[in-house]
């Protein structure tokens, strides 16, 4: 007699042998509709012009446990699709213990996607993760319609709002390395290019070889581009090194400010030094580096440097792409993590924040983590954000709320100039005391006869230039 396994509370099985990946038939057969999903009009005129510019999507995905987590992940994807430009029409999850290899879902569900699709008229499948290219066709063939996968939308959205040279070149070099071992050749895109002057239907000289595939011939050119952007953008990097070394000679201390996307980073940005960053209630609306100078309550200069967002999943590829961005946050003397206080999975956020941190080297930075839109959320919420954050700040970029203890906060962080000295500066040296107030920190000042007497915290390029002048 077989005993059917029933899992218990807490998401584990009683029985000794479970090896994980076991379930009830019953979860097995079902594809489990997500509610909530549909982003599509009432209003009939609207819905006809949507539809006449907008992609018409059902989101597929699999999980093997954590339905709760499986279906943030969907809706989170649901607001990717959004923001690249389609609306979402349905969202299906299925539990098995791995993606099936050859359709995702297998086939039968597969047959079941297809006819939902039909039912609701959609023209696309997105698949809530990474697709091999086998599965990706496999599962276009059953369905008959266009499948494509996370990594797909979140290229498509970084390549609507890159903006700068610099961000092109990132985005397009992440997306030819997405597309390479997708190519795939139809009919006439396989047969031989020959050589030479050739007559039609393949005649004359030169159409006698071997010659090269079309699709081969598009990896080579896919290469050359790649390795043509690689030299821009690696071009590219002296400029913002020779920034970064100015404000490492002049003792300026760096923030860099990294979070989710949307997590209101530089919303953030503009409140603190009125940069005027672009702001809009989208994934990824941010991807240029914007950096600022503003100070420190007791009047230290510091630059302050906007990054662009993370999410669940982020394409390998677009982290690499965006390696030297992000060389930022490395270079920081400290990092202001934000996060939506808001969000239903404040713990994955911050976790997958601090994943990619540590991928581009940046993981020994200080962080400070500040929860925004603290306006949004009630006392309980606070709370439980607090356990999980105990010196964390509450931030409202768009109240006010918490920003001065915000500054405050940073101030104590940021590190201080290493000597303290006394120093009697010549009346005809006022650039030296304009040095002192810039880039050190100025504790006392007196006017005597000789000159001015300054008491202050310096670094070791300004005691070098005050040395003749050090008393005491």
């Amino acid at each position: 007699m077989t005993e059917t396994l029933k899992p218990t509370a807490g998401g584990t099985f009683d029985a000794p042998d479970f090896d994980g990946e076991q379930f009830d038939l019953e979860e097995r057969q079902a594809l489990r509709r997500i509610t909530g999903l549909s982003t599509e009009l009432e209003d009939v005129t609207e819905v006809e012009y949507r539809q006449l510019r907008l992609e018409r999507v059902v989101l597929i995905g699999v999980y093997s446990r954590g339905q709760a987590e499986a279906e943030q992940s969907l809706r989170e994807l649901a607001a990717l699709a959004e923001t690249a430009g389609a609306v979402v029409l349905d969202g299906l999850l299925q539990r098995r213990p791995h993606p099936d290899p050859s359709t995702y879902l297998g086939s039968g569900k597969a047959e079941e996607l297809r006819a939902v699709v039909r039912a609701v008229g959609a023209d696309t499948v997105i698949a809530d993760t990474e697709l091999a290219p086998s599965q990706r066709r496999a599962l276009e063939d059953v369905v008959k319609v266009k499948v494509i996968d996370r990594t797909a939308v979140i290229l498509d959205i970084f390549s609507q709002h890159a903006k700068s040279r610099e961000g092109k070149a990132q985005v397009e070099l992440a997306q030819l390395q997405y597309l390479l071992p997708r190519l795939r050749g139809w009919g006439e895109s396989m047969s031989r290019q020959a050589g030479g002057q050739v007559g039609g239907a393949g005649a004359g000289m030169g159409s006698r070889g071997p010659g090269e595939t079309k699709i081969e011939l598009d990896r080579r050119r896919i290469h050359s581009r790649m390795a043509k952007l690689r030299r821009e953008i690696t071009d590219m990097a002296p400029a913002r090194a020779v920034k970064r070394q100015n404000r490492d000679r002049n003792g300026v201390p760096s923030v860099a400010i990294a979070g989710y996307t949307n997590a209101g980073k530089s919303s953030l940005l503009n409140r603190i030094t009125r940069a005027g960053a672009l702001v809009e209630n989208a994934l990824f609306a941010t991807l240029d580096t914007t950096v600022r100078r503003t100070e420190t309550p007791d009047g230290r200069p510091y630059t302050l440097t906007d990054t662009v967002g993370f999410v669940r999943n982020l394409p390998h590829q677009l982290v690499e792409a965006f390696r030297s961005t992000l060389e930022e946050v490395e270079q920081a003397d400290l990092a202001l993590h934000v996060v939506d206080a808001g969000t239903p999975d404040p713990a994955g956020q911050i976790a997958t924040v601090r994943q990619v941190i540590a991928e581009v080297g940046a993981g020994d930075v200080p962080e400070l983590v500040v929860f925004n839109k603290a306006d949004l959320v009630d006392d309980a919420t606070r709370m439980v954000l607090r356990g999980l954050e105990p010196t964390a700040v509450f931030v409202s970029a768009r109240t006010g709320e918490g920003i001065e203890a915000l500054l405050a906060t940073i101030g104590a962080l940021l590190p201080l100039p290493s000597h303290e000295i006394t120093a009697v500066v010549p009346f005809e040296r006022g650039d030296l005391v304009s040095m002192l107030h810039e880039r050190g920190r100025v504790l006392a000042t007196v006017y005597e006869e000789a000159g001015t007497r300054i008491n202050a915290l310096v670094g070791d390029e300004e005691r070098a230039a005050l040395e003749p002048y050090l008393v005491g």
